[in-house]
């Protein structure tokens, strides 16, 4: 963290763009793209495979949770990728972190000022950062174990804080239901997990990317597995809420803890359902960076649309609800959804081109940069 060496690729709304990893920037992009599909492109609740007009609704639940292992991934490249730095350095990371946060939180509170039918997960999104700040220096099997405990603790926590949020209104619904922290916090442990495991030592990083991609594969194809076997996913999900475990009525204690622990249901808070997505997450990041890293400029430049997009996630995110909000009767459906990505990439596009950072990306680097990450002295010699 001292020199004059360029910055890597962070990730984290505000950090800088030289050095970016496209491959991370793309997968980021596909999570943007993948909430605004869910948000205006009339997709089904949940996927039936025998129906291709179903596809859609993969976005369900993976897009978020996608987003949420990029924040983990973001948060372990800023502070350091494979070796985070001791103290004191590390203190100046978290600060700068909690700084970030805290502008992310203020901005997704005004988002939900505009009242769009719409549940903002930037809230949540900034309240994992400021949990991830004590695990910085945490080996990556630490924070395997440390997700596999939130996810065990998901749909049991999800289920005792309920009454406090059953009366609360639509924000206090947005903010401790439809993402519940404890679930999004396992999907952020992932994420600075990936980012710490050791690339190897030639850096081309191509065989850990395949082990990621096969290996995630693998087990989001399990999970789902199981959980169809053990937990189909009722045909009426009509009482069913984001976030919460759902059980139908008439079910025995059997096929009730069955739904709660083991439903492959989007959303659901249970075990299949985060290990499910957290293990696709994995799987695309692997896949993005394995096809556009490390492959020269012409990868880059083909990229080079969702790269942009991806390298300003908060101010796309908030874009699009502005959108969203401002045109109070937005038709739902894919040639809505085609125009949202259509601006989302022009407007990056022109951004990064002529700009560089994001404006919301701006500020956040601002806010941070009252903690230098150097002191003052080492920075006048």
């Amino acid at each position: 963290m001292t020199g004059t060496r360029p910055a890597p690729h962070t990730g984290v709304p505000g950090a800088p763009s030289s050095g970016r990893l496209v491959g991370v920037d793309v997968a980021r992009a596909v999570a943007l793209l993948g909430m605004m599909a869910a948000h205006v492109g009339d997709v089904t609740e949940q996927v039936d495979w025998a129906d291709p007009a179903s596809w859609g609704a993969v976005v369900n639940g993976r897009s978020a949770a996608l987003f949420a292992v990029l924040a983990g991934v973001s948060i372990g490249l800023v502070s350091g990728r494979e070796a985070p730095p001791g103290p004191p350095t590390i203190g100046r990371i978290r600060a700068r972190l909690a700084l970030r946060a805290v502008v992310v939180v203020a901005v997704g509170l005004l988002l939900m000022t505009l009242g769009t039918p719409v549940y903002v997960v930037l809230p949540t999104y900034g309240a994992l950062f400021l949990l991830a700040l004590p695990v910085l220096r945490w080996r990556p099997w630490a924070l395997f174990v440390l997700a596999a405990a939130c996810v065990l603790a998901s749909a049991p926590v999800v289920i005792a804080v309920l009454p406090v949020y059953a009366d609360a209104g639509m924000a206090g619904v947005q903010l401790g239901l439809v993402y519940p922290v404890v679930t999004f916090a396992a999907y952020v442990f992932v994420g600075l997990a990936v980012a710490r495991t050791r690339s190897r030592a030639d850096g081309t990083d191509t065989v850990r990317q395949v082990v990621l991609l096969l290996s995630a594969a693998g087990v989001a194809a399990a999970a789902y597995v199981v959980g169809a076997v053990a937990a189909p996913v009722p045909a009426d999900t009509t009482g069913a809420f984001p976030g919460v475990p759902f059980v139908p009525a008439g079910s025995d204690t059997g096929q009730a803890v069955a739904q709660v622990f083991l439903s492959p249901r989007d959303h659901s808070s249970s075990i299949v359902d985060v290990v499910g997505t957290a293990a696709v997450a994995v799987a695309v990041i692997a896949l993005c960076r394995l096809v556009f890293d490390g492959h020269g400029p012409v990868l880059a430049r083909v990229a080079f649309p969702l790269a942009a997009v991806g390298s300003m996630p908060l101010s796309v995110y908030a874009l699009h609800l502005v959108v969203i909000a401002a045109w109070p009767d937005l038709p739902h459906g894919p040639t809505t959804w085609w125009a949202f990505t259509v601006g989302a990439v022009l407007f990056a596009m022109a951004w990064r081109t002529f700009l560089g950072r994001g404006p919301l990306e701006r500020l956040t680097a601002a806010v941070a940069s009252v903690v230098p990450l150097r002191p003052a002295t080492a920075a006048l010699r």
